[in-house]
């Protein structure tokens, strides 16, 4: 089990406001092309509560911030397309080698 280094929690929270931005980002273009959508305006309104709803439960909108679910986090920002593998370049060989352990069970 991976121990976390008080480094990469620092980097973890100094980077996921950005990655939280730019992930809200995506969503909010997704979302206009909901509304822009043919379809109808009670249709187009209930996809799109139906799709907030549902978004807001990501890791890329709202994290859990507890040491003991950091590499769960990463996990699930990577898993959401919030980041990439590259993003975690400059956090510690350790915790590389431990997302990497777990993205490749799955």
């Amino acid at each position: 089990m991976y121990d976390v280094k008080e480094s990469d929690w620092k980097l973890l929270r100094k980077k996921l406001p950005d990655w939280q931005e730019a992930f809200m980002d995506k969503l909010n273009h997704e979302y206009l092309a909901i509304l822009n959508s043919d379809q109808a305006p009670s249709q187009k309104f209930w996809a799109l509560e139906d799709r907030i709803w549902k978004d807001k439960k990501n890791t890329g909108v709202a994290a859990d911030m507890r040491r003991s679910r950091m590499v769960l986090n990463l996990l699930n920002l990577l898993n959401e397309g919030a980041i990439t593998m590259e993003d975690l370049d400059e956090f510690s060989e350790e915790l590389q080698e431990e997302i990497k352990k777990y993205r490749s069970k799955s």
